[in-house]
């Protein structure tokens, strides 16, 4: 049996929390032996433990702490894993001085989901390791941006496996029904996003498109429901809305758990990121049977042919999102014809079982190295 410690230092949820523990039952299928090493009290220790997934408390609030680098070489010696598996960008810190400072002596494996604006002389430091002996990149698109900080060296450890989707969410079912919670007309059509509130997910463009297809396009029947969780952006967000006479057309609603069911009542799903990993969001509305109009990131391109499957345009382009979602929203044959496209696409080659698959198959080779 393989045995993986896993590592996170998230302490709130999104997707790559999600795709963490929908990908564990799935690996201990395999005969993977599971531990995650975490921060306490986080969303994530909470899940781990209610699917009675091995978790083990940082010390600290916070994973990137000192105390935690002398940790990890304990738990190593304890537990004797096999491989590591680093799953955010502070797991790679506390591993790599770690590993510095203490020799920890074992193969590691880091995920990476998404590339931000810039890159610090430490980060790069990082990403190229010597002891880090794979990357496992979410996309085409986040491994060619990935590549213009790594050496050549560095590079020859990347691999690509993609998010995954539980196939659970065909079964889950919600209380919530948004057209009565937003007193929304039941012939209104229902443009949805699931993204917490964050520079990436770009929901500027989310709301300027709702302006130019309420206020320019005089789109009066629809309605924009935005699903994630707020921060200290938010209230520049409501105020957009406000400047721009949304109110009554663009609704926010704060973290919902598991929103993932609330795509089924979404008559289109809208993504409007400047940078994705995934998004695992988009997937399952895609498995679920929602048709998407989304901007050209992530792993999209991959899986979209522009008005085949979906709709897709450039980032921050909001009239062409904005044609292409009254495009959609008008032709009923065309929203068949993306709705079953996906939904064979996504549960064939995205489910959580055939991506542990991958991941499983990626464990081997690395320890193989």
């Amino acid at each position: 049996m393989m045995k993986v410690l896993h590592i996170s230092g998230a302490t709130g949820w999104g997707g790559n929390e999600q795709q963490l523990v929908d990908l564990i039952p799935e690996l201990s299928k395999l005969g993977v032996e599971n531990i995650v090493f975490g921060v306490s009290n986080s969303l994530l220790q909470k899940e781990c433990e209610s699917k009675a997934i091995p978790f083990v408390n940082a010390k600290k609030s916070k994973l990137n702490k000192f105390v935690n680098y002398l940790y990890l070489k304990k738990i190593v010696k304890q537990i004797k894993p096999d491989l590591i598996h680093l799953h955010t960008s502070d797991s790679l810190t506390v591993f790599t001085i770690s590993d510095l400072l203490f020799g920890l002596k074992t193969k590691a494996v880091f995920s990476k989901k998404g590339m931000g604006s810039s890159s610090s002389i430490l980060s790069k430091f990082k990403y190229n390791y010597s002891g880090l002996s794979s990357i496992i990149c979410v996309s085409k698109n986040v491994s060619t941006d990935f590549s213009k900080i790594l050496t050549a060296k560095a590079k020859s450890k990347l691999l690509i496996i993609h998010d995954c989707v539980s196939l659970e969410i065909l079964n889950s079912d919600t209380n919530l029904i948004l057209k009565e919670f937003f007193s929304i007309d039941k012939n209104d059509v229902i443009v949805g996003n699931i993204a917490n509130h964050t520079r990436a997910k770009d929901l500027e463009t989310f709301i300027d498109t709702a302006d130019y297809v309420v206020n320019v396009l005089k789109q009066k029947n629809i309605r924009f429901i935005q699903i994630g969780e707020f921060t200290n952006l938010t209230n520049e967000l409501k105020r957009k809305v406000e400047e721009k006479k949304l109110d009554s057309y663009l609704f926010f609603t704060d973290k919902i758990k598991n929103a993932n069911v609330l795509n089924n009542q979404f008559d289109v799903f809208l993504m409007t990121s400047e940078r994705e990993g995934g998004p695992t969001s988009v997937l399952e509305a895609m498995m679920i049977g929602v048709p998407v109009v989304t901007t050209s990131v992530g792993v999209l391109p991959e899986i979209i042919v522009d008005g085949e499957n979906g709709f897709i345009s450039s980032v921050k382009d909001y009239k062409d999102l904005s044609i292409k979602l009254i495009k959609l929203i008008s032709d009923q044959s065309l929203k068949k014809q993306f709705i079953e496209t996906n939904k064979l696409k996504i549960t064939k080659e995205f489910n959580s079982a055939f991506i542990a698959n991958e991941t499983y198959l990626a464990y081997k080779k690395t320890l193989r190295k």
